[in-house]
């Protein structure tokens, strides 16, 4: 089962990041204004947010299983057709349908891996969920590295054809992750045992753990608790809440602004061509933004989460204004110093707030409430995704490397609320609280 899951953050991080390097090619085939290209790259980010409040309700309604197994149709029917997309407004609505899927996927993902993990200990369930960062960046490494090869096997007269090519492919892992997931996946049994069917949970514990679980049968049945937005806005989850949903919106504006307009930003600071920028893109996910995320598994189960999200916040903001400050560099030294800016920035995210980013909400929320949780959290990070995808383009035309200033704002302002509010999402096992 795990190896499904991770093939969800696989696919996940693929889809949202195939376009990165094509959307120039895009604007050019299709002639967009900045007001389109916005648009395209934005649509699949509001897409996600639909699947964001919707999945994590549903998952928390329905199961786990039956909801990750629906959503890989999205998948498949999306990344096909905005392959093929005749015209930029099949190719908004394919991203929207595509970040439905994306939406859908993570709550549960979430869920899964935080309910199929112990608590303490090394590989303890913050470990885990911090394990979808490297996971993310290896998607994307892997993206660029496809769309490296596909540019020595293309025609030179052709390479437009790049981003066609790589949103097809996206239909590949998610049928084999179906297939996978309809051979080797189960419910929660946490899920099962909270909806007062213990029938299914003792089922499940020896079909997956080989635990020879017993059911007792009860007086009266526990009824399933009532799936609802607003018991995330009641004590004591308000507080959780709203720094999770400060920080979800905060992490993923800064993320898209630097890791969707890498290749772009690239091309303006090396002033090269295609094989450079793509080349220096997959080094510079793989060298630090992998690398950041891989210590972001080690800290997570030794020290808290809120202390290690402060220091990458810190160095995120102090990496974004020596980029505001370099601007549009020129010498070697200059260039040199905004590409290990960037890079600084990359590993903090990986070790930081990118890691913390699916801890906070994932374990401050107990398994009736918990996709439902994860999944408002996600929907505010796609409102900041998607804004970032809307917005940054026209400031970027207006302001070039200065956008950096506007950015460095989101990495400064989830310090103020982790310092504000203490709670600490590793400290204790939520789920054992509320047995």
């Amino acid at each position: 089962m795990s190896s499904s899951r991770w093939g969800a953050f696989f696919l996940d991080a693929y889809d949202l990041t195939t376009l990165s390097y094509g959307i120039d090619d895009v604007v050019r085939e299709f002639q967009l204004s900045p007001l389109l290209t916005g648009l395209v790259t934005s649509s699949i980010m509001v897409g996600t947010i639909v699947g964001n409040i919707i999945g994590g309700w549903l998952t928390d309604k329905y199961g786990r299983y039956s909801v990750f197994m629906a959503d890989m149709f999205f998948f498949v029917i999306s990344a096909i057709a905005a392959g093929l997309a005749p015209n930029v407004w099949v190719l908004i609505g394919a991203r929207f349908l595509m970040g439905i899927g994306v939406g859908i996927d993570l709550p549960v993902a979430m869920s899964y891996l935080a309910e199929f993990s112990r608590f303490a200990g090394k590989g303890n369930k913050a470990a885990r969920l911090a394990a979808w960062c490297p996971m993310w960046y290896a998607a994307s490494t892997v993206c660029f590295l496809i769309i490296f090869g596909l540019y020595f096997l293309l025609p030179q007269e052709h390479l437009d054809w790049l981003w066609r090519a790589s949103l097809l492919f996206g239909a590949v892992p998610a049928l084999l992750i179906i297939a996978v997931r309809s051979r080797f996946m189960n419910e929660s049994p946490l899920w099962a045992a909270n909806q007062g069917d213990l029938t299914s949970a003792v089922r499940i514990l020896r079909d997956s753990w080989g635990i020879h679980a017993h059911e007792v049968p009860a007086a009266k049945p526990a009824p399933a608790p009532k799936v609802s937005f607003r018991v995330l806005f009641e004590k004591p989850y308000r507080e959780r809440t709203i720094v999770a949903g400060v920080m979800n919106i905060c992490i993923s504006f800064e993320y898209t602004a630097i890791a969707f307009f890498l290749p772009s930003i690239l091309a303006q600071f090396l002033g090269a061509g295609v094989f450079e920028t793509i080349s220096a893109s997959l080094g510079l996910n793989a060298l630090f933004a992998f690398t950041g995320g891989l210590l972001g598994m080690h800290l997570a189960w030794k020290y808290p989460s809120r202390h290690v999200a402060i220091a990458g916040f810190a160095l995120q903001f102090v990496a974004l204004i020596v980029l505001a400050l370099v601007g549009q560099p020129h010498a070697t030294a200059g260039i040199v110093l905004a590409i290990a800016m960037l890079g600084l920035w990359l590993f903090a995210e990986g070790f930081g707030p990118g890691a913390q980013l699916m801890i906070y909400p994932a374990l401050s929320y107990p398994t009736a409430i918990r996709a439902t949780g994860v999944g408002f959290s996600r929907a505010l990070s796609g409102i900041g995704s998607a804004l970032a995808l809307f917005i940054l383009p026209l400031l970027q035309a207006s302001l070039g490397t200065q956008m950096f200033w506007v950015v460095s704002l989101a990495a400064i302002i989830p310090i103020f609320f982790l310092l504000a509010v203490r709670h600490e999402p590793t400290r204790e096992d939520i789920d054992a609280l509320h047995e």
